[in-house]
């Protein structure tokens, strides 16, 4: 019998993507559904509103050691990130590995753009950042250098606190997507001192639609909507007060799970082991640098990601190939091509990313499957 038919249970290994909804930020949405009040209103109506939203922002700004003053909410990540990027820049210094979000807005906007590359191992450190800073001094004028945190398809860290300390010192403003790394590594806004920080529930446990800009203070944005002076005048429009409340919630369990980020690294330890048993030919992307405790990014040669993904979808198994911003385009990450990794071998690499209710019999699961069609492969060649 084959692993397809063992399981008739769905086994879901793409948190990176986005992770379960939080029961506990299902029932404050639903709880939050029955407020008739319009946040913006001063009657006990709009008040309850208004306090389920202040509540939010304080656990959002637990979770990255800010002040609650400093979010804004957005409708997530990438507003945030778009947000940033279209700031009035003169010069963008702008990392090959970034998330499309940021990549796009980017290139988008009238800055003139300075591509960072990763090294081999997929990270950026200040010695790279220095050189291309020092190359041009006279050309930055009001610059921005943005770096994210943990990669969403590799997991791979970088020393955002480094590079900003440098960023600084020469007066360019940074910003980090901080997307994958919140609830999975420490984050604190004040000791990676940036100025801008971006954030989306749906990676937490929250809903989707609904994310966060971090402000440092005195930090300069324009609106990031024209209209009423919701968000201290910095994003106009009647607030999520469902989704915002979903977040809070999925906030403050998310700063609390990182307590327990041990086991997920034990779980995923466990993966890439039997990764190298079942299949010794196998490359696991960043395996000798500081990475995300929940993410595996594998490429096994001679294979196919889009195969991979289907066979393993049809024994159950959730998992993915690059970043699920580019749904229905399965092919070379660009995150891999700046890593140098030979298009081939790129092309053949899927990621996957557990979290905090990922259990003991999901791994074994996908251990069993991936072992079965791997040797099926191997036999029909």
């Amino acid at each position: 019998m084959t692993a397809a038919h063992t399981y008739l249970v769905r086994t879901y290994l793409d948190w990176n993507a986005t992770a379960p909804l939080r029961p506990e930020a299902r029932a404050a949405m639903i709880a939050a559904l029955g407020l008739v009040g319009n946040p913006s209103s001063v009657h006990a109506e709009g008040r309850a509103a208004r306090s389920l939203i202040e509540d939010a922002r304080e656990k959002v700004a637990a979770l990255v050691g800010a002040s609650p003053a400093d979010v804004v909410f957005t409708s997530g990540a990438t507003e945030a990130n778009v947000a940033v990027m279209a700031g009035g820049w003169s010069t963008i210094f702008v990392a090959d590995i970034e998330h499309e979000s940021v990549l796009h807005a980017a290139k988008a906007s009238r800055a003139r753009i300075v591509e960072i590359p990763v090294d081999a191992r997929g990270v950026i450190d200040s010695g790279t950042i220095a050189d291309a800073v020092l190359c041009a001094p006279e050309a930055l004028g009001r610059a921005l250098l943005t770096l994210q945190m943990a990669n969403n398809e590799t997991g791979i860290v970088n020393p955002v606190a480094d590079v900003a300390a440098f960023a600084r010192a020469h007066g360019i403003a940074t910003h980090t997507d901080a997307v994958q790394a919140c609830g999975r590594m420490i984050v604190d806004v004040r000791s990676l001192s940036v100025d801008y920080l971006s954030l989306s529930a749906h990676k937490l446990g929250g809903p989707k639609g609904v994310g966060a800009l971090i402000l440092r203070a005195g930090a300069a944005l324009p609106n990031l909507l024209l209209g009423g002076g919701q968000e201290r005048r910095r994003r106009a429009g009647t607030e999520n007060v469902a989704g915002i409340a979903g977040f809070g919630v999925a906030a403050d369990m998310a700063r609390r799970d990182i307590a327990n980020i041990h086991r997920q690294r034990a779980l995923r330890d466990r993966i890439e082991h039997q990764l190298r048993v079942t299949s010794p030919d196998a490359v696991i992307v960043g395996h000798d640098v500081e990475r995300l405790a929940n993410t595996t990014c594998v490429a096994l040669p001679g294979a196919a990601a889009e195969t991979l993904l289907i066979k393993l979808d049809l024994a159950g198994i959730a998992v993915s190939a690059g970043s699920a911003c580019s749904s229905g385009k399965v092919g070379a990450s660009h995150v891999l091509r700046a890593m140098g990794i030979a298009p081939d071998l790129a092309r053949a690499a899927i990621r996957i990313s557990i979290g905090p209710t990922t259990t003991d019999a999901d791994i074994g699961r996908f251990i069993d499957t991936w072992t079965t069609i791997t040797r099926t492969a191997a036999k029909a060649a």
